[in-house]
């Protein structure tokens, strides 16, 4: 029993795990690959200062919060579930460690950690109601989205809680040589996270019960465990995002973040991540948070007005879908 047991390990291994370079690398990504360098150009042609080094910067510093929450929401997507409160949780976040910071005197390392541990407990729900009550992870955290979003406005009354200070303005905006500190930060987590997903049995097993949850369960490998992991780990993604967004704008404030949910999934499901769970590279999700940020970068060089930008993101948002899904039905 154990001989049979272990073959169907191995197999459910042998069919999830991503190969270093060549899967990595897949259709979906190098067709992004290509659209980048031709956005890019393209940019280059109309605003002259694009690929100034202070542009750049903005880019990365943009793009550095949603590629961090992007990390965790590749875990959660691969893993067949979505977490719509990461924009709340951000702001929740901010408006709480600020709250302690500047209002009740605290350090802010004491701040942070316990701020990060209120934001895990909230994935730890939303992973507890998905696995023992069976509630849809798109239910309960929706419900999160406005319950975190209602008690920022709640613990800062409807207004920004500032100054913060002055020493934590090196986490949104100290710089490490070239390098923003943000941006940093989203190297290091995507090392670990390709690391983590690529070369271990929890990344494994977290393709795994994405691909197919019951046979993942009949291999041995403990769900439940699964799927709160992956929760835990976006909320605490989310809070650091938060923590950043508060020191680069000195405050924290209630009705920051808003629209980050569908900007983290949209990158996810750019960087080829399958919506369907089983498949996908926080190395593409890097990449769709790098296109969506210069996109946005790019239309606000040329002067387009907001709802404009809103109409191109959605459109290639939705053109990502479908090639996902068309892809999806080449593969299969």
């Amino acid at each position: 029993m154990k001989s049979q047991m272990d073959s169907v390990v191995k197999q459910v291994a042998a069919k999830t795990k991503p190969k270093l370079y060549l899967d990595s690398v897949s259709r979906s990504i190098l067709f992004l690959l290509v659209a980048y360098a031709l956005m890019c150009f393209f940019l280059s042609l109309i605003a002259p200062n694009f690929f100034s080094i202070r542009n750049v910067t903005n880019v990365l510093r943009q793009m550095s919060m949603i590629g961090i929450i992007g990390v965790g929401m590749t875990m959660v997507i691969i893993s067949g579930e979505i977490d719509l409160s990461v924009g709340s949780t951000a702001a929740f976040s901010g408006v709480l460690c600020a709250l302690m910071t500047v209002q009740w005197k605290m350090p802010f390392a004491l701040a942070a950690l316990f701020t990060v541990t209120i934001a895990c407990c909230c994935g730890f729900l939303i992973g507890l109601l998905r696995v023992v009550v069976r509630i849809p992870s798109f239910i309960t955290s929706l419900a999160l989205l406005t319950g975190l979003r209602s008690g920022a406005f709640l613990l800062s009354g409807g207004f920004s809680i500032s100054p913060l200070p002055s020493y934590i303005d090196f986490l949104g905006n100290g710089m490490v040589g070239p390098f923003p500190i943000p941006v940093v930060l989203m190297g290091f987590l995507y090392v670990v996270g390709f690391i983590v997903m690529s070369d271990t049995p929890w990344g494994r097993a977290v393709y795994a019960v994405g691909g197919n949850e019951e046979a993942a369960r009949l291999s041995g490998i403990v769900v439940p465990q699964i799927k709160l992991g992956v929760f835990i780990i976006t909320a605490a993604l989310a809070s650091i995002a938060g923590l950043i967004l508060a020191s680069r704008l000195n405050s924290g404030t209630p009705t920051v973040a808003q629209g980050w949910e569908l900007d983290v999934i949209a990158a996810v499901i750019i960087g080829g991540t399958s919506l369907f769970g089983g498949s996908g590279n926080v190395l593409g999700t890097l990449l769709g948070a790098l296109f969506m940020a210069t996109l946005q970068n790019g239309m606000v060089l040329m002067g387009l007005p907001p709802f404009s930008q809103g109409v191109v993101s959605g459109i290639v948002i939705l053109a990502a879908v479908v090639m996902g899904a068309l892809q999806s039905r080449t593969a299969s």
